[in-house]
């Protein structure tokens, strides 16, 4: 059974790049519409871009989306990963400037609004990319891989010459809302001297320390620290989901990222759908259905809420 929203829910933040203020408002969408965005401030042509990888247009810092007319949405990632975390197959995000808001840096403010709104099942099928085979991207020292799975896994690798961050590696299972429980809490990071650097060159306009990570040698410089030893390999996983959601399906596959970034996941999946002998799409019965992402997820589940109640 698909889902979408029982009601629109609106945020209000600004552009993590940009520094732009925005108003975006998930609305509630019919079986098998899938995920679009609609930018509401462009009125002279197609304002409608589809949420799938093949409209990906090449960025190292985030994952943006552009239709044919040249109208792009950037920074969906936590977004898209917050959608698929709950199992939300249909939406329409109205969007009034070009870059996702960044609010807290994880997807943990989309994740509580959307549990506090409620979902509403659909009475249509849900249909899965099931990885027939192993595929791989890579660059210099970064991959990405998809292997066969009878569920999502995730297994993500990190290595950083910082102090702080070091080698960080970790595996999930992303079954019956470990998304939930343990990603989407866990935040944007970057290192002192990349925020000088993109402050230099008019990027990041919209980062502070209390929307990201920030680290200078072996310190955390943000304010109360970290939320996990390992946020940010949690954080990289998030960033997964959330780029593995523009398949336009769940993914039956275990995915393997080594180093790997947005433009190397949205390479993999180019790489997926270009031999049909890689994948089989399918229908999701019961027993798979029960192993997706999102099921059974409510508000105890929220790292928020599980540390107030600690």
């Amino acid at each position: 059974m698909q889902n979408t929203l029982k009601s629109a829910v609106s945020f209000v933040g600004v552009g993590l790049h940009s520094g732009r203020p925005v108003r975006m408002t998930v609305r509630p969408a019919s079986a098998d519409y899938g995920i679009w965005f609609r930018r509401t401030d462009v009125l002279d042509r197609d304002a409608m871009i589809p949420a799938l990888w093949h409209a990906v247009t090449p960025s190292r810092l985030c994952t943006v989306v552009e239709n044919a007319a040249g109208v792009s949405v950037s920074t969906i990632e936590h977004l898209m990963a917050a959608l698929a975390g709950l199992a939300i197959h249909n939406a329409l995000i109205e969007i009034d400037g070009p870059e996702v808001p960044i609010l807290d840096g994880s997807a943990e403010p989309f994740v509580a609004s959307f549990i506090s709104r409620g979902l509403r099942g659909q009475m249509a099928d849900v249909r899965a990319i099931r990885v027939l085979k192993p595929v791989e991207a890579r660059e210099g020292e970064a991959v990405a891989r998809l292997e066969p799975s009878d569920m999502l896994e995730i297994d993500f690798r990190i290595e950083f010459d910082l102090p702080a961050i070091g080698t960080q590696e970790r595996r999930l299972n992303m079954s019956n809302g470990a998304f939930v429980r343990e990603l989407s809490d866990c935040r944007t990071f970057c290192r002192q001297s990349d925020v000088d650097l993109m402050r230099e060159k008019g990027l990041a306009l919209g980062g502070t320390l209390h929307n990201a990570v920030v680290f200078d040698g072996d310190r955390v410089v943000s304010p109360g620290g970290l939320r996990r030893a390992d946020e940010p390999v949690r954080h990289k996983m998030l960033d997964a989901l959330g780029d593995l959601a523009l398949a336009g399906g769940p993914i039956l596959g275990r995915y393997t990222g080594l180093r790997a970034g947005h433009a190397l996941t949205n390479r993999l999946l180019r790489a997926l759908f270009a031999d049909p002998a890689n994948f089989r799409m399918e229908g999701v019965g019961h027993r798979t259905g029960e192993k997706l992402p999102g099921v059974g997820v409510h508000r105890g589940d929220l790292p928020s809420a599980r540390r107030d109640a600690a």
